[in-house]
């Protein structure tokens, strides 16, 4: 009953077994017999590896989905081979080489050469090659809607479609529509794909032991969204827009030039700041709650020392992680809807014209 219980916490934390060192898996699995050589479980260092990325999909125990390295050494020039050719696995430094012959280090996802040379990692890591997945998902998505259109134009959709429509119509009138009027239609494109990239994005980091991705709680990948909403905002700025930034009408000179002025700009940098940290924070503090229960059972069943205490500890931290899961499916929503709705209201003010 206990296993069954350890069992299903296990299976309800995204890839939480793909994540566990291998260490504590032989440790919970027997090896505590032998205490000179058990490894105490870290569940720090259990949680950074969940959420990090990383040059390979761990799925369960030491089952890998290598990846594509691909590295350009100065000196040397460009080098491609797969992931597995790094030896061994775990949060300790991996060895490998390609065809250069040169010896690299992978440490903490920072592959390094061997020889001291300069190393430009380029690789489709973990949250690369599932950003590629939910791109093409979507581009699947919307070609096969707007065949189906062609095909039967005035047929009621069906299917995903249906659902996928009632989400675009959602993004056009309650979000689109209310922040930028007559350019609805302008912004839509960028919109809807900002909204499903990262709608898609958090539903794939629910879905366990499918390699514990965080595309949207990966810093570069939410810097990239944050960037494009920025560039967006200030190449689309009419002149009313950077009259109200750089100079309002009908304010002293020195309020200006000292306050507004200087606020205004800094204001234009902080917004996409914000969104990209906020973004990053709810999605990975969602992955990091979930690790974190699912820690309790191994640090207060003392892998396996004290089975009262982890079988308590593994119905509450089930229990908890069940709810958290229903909580994140629902972030996973809000988070996409938030990131869109601000983006909207940003290119809303560029384009804002003036009243008089």
């Amino acid at each position: 009953m206990g296993t069954l219980v350890l069992g299903l916490g296990l299976w309800t934390a995204p890839s939480v077994w793909a994540s566990q060192p291998a260490e504590a898996a032989d440790s919970l699995a027997g090896g505590h017999e032998d205490h000179a050589h058990e490894t105490e479980f870290e569940a720090g260092s259990f949680i950074i590896n969940h959420i990090s990325d990383a040059h390979d999909i761990h799925l369960f125990g030491d089952v890998h989905i290598p990846l594509p390295v691909i590295l350009y050494v100065e000196g040397h020039g460009w080098d491609v081979f797969m992931s597995s050719a790094f030896h061994g696995h775990g949060h300790g430094d991996r060895h490998g080489s390609g065809g250069l012959g040169v010896d690299y280090i992978l440490h903490e996802g920072t592959v390094s050469a061997d020889n001291g040379a300069r190393v430009w990692d380029l690789s489709i890591t973990k949250s690369v090659f599932g950003m590629l997945l939910m791109l093409a998902l979507m581009v699947w998505i919307f070609t096969s809607m707007a065949r189906g259109y062609k095909k039967n134009p005035n047929a009621a959709p069906k299917g995903l479609s249906n659902a996928m429509e009632t989400l675009i119509l959602f993004i056009r009138d309650e979000v689109a529509k209310p922040a930028l009027g007559h350019n609805t239609n302008r912004f839509m494109p960028v919109l809807l794909t900002f909204f499903f990239f990262i709608f898609f994005s958090n539903l794939l980091g629910l879905v366990p032991f499918l390699g514990g991705f965080n595309i949207t709680g990966t810093l570069g990948v939410t810097m990239v969204l944050a960037t494009l909403v920025f560039l967006i905002t200030v190449l689309s700025g009419n002149k009313h827009y950077w009259e109200h930034i750089v100079w309002m009408p009908g304010v002293p000179g020195l309020v200006k030039v000292l306050i507004l002025t200087p606020i205004e700009i800094i204001g234009i940098f902080l917004k996409p700041i914000v969104l990209m940290i906020r973004l990053t924070a709810n999605i990975t503090a969602g992955h990091i709650i979930i690790l974190a229960f699912t820690s309790l059972i191994f640090i207060l069943g003392q892998s396996g020392e004290a089975p009262g205490t982890g079988f308590g500890v593994g119905i509450f931290s089930t229990l908890f992680m069940i709810f958290m899961y229903c909580l994140e499916l629902l972030v996973a929503f809000l988070q996409a809807y938030v990131f869109t709705l601000l983006a909207a209201l940003y290119f809303g003010d560029a384009k804002q014209e003036a009243h008089h």
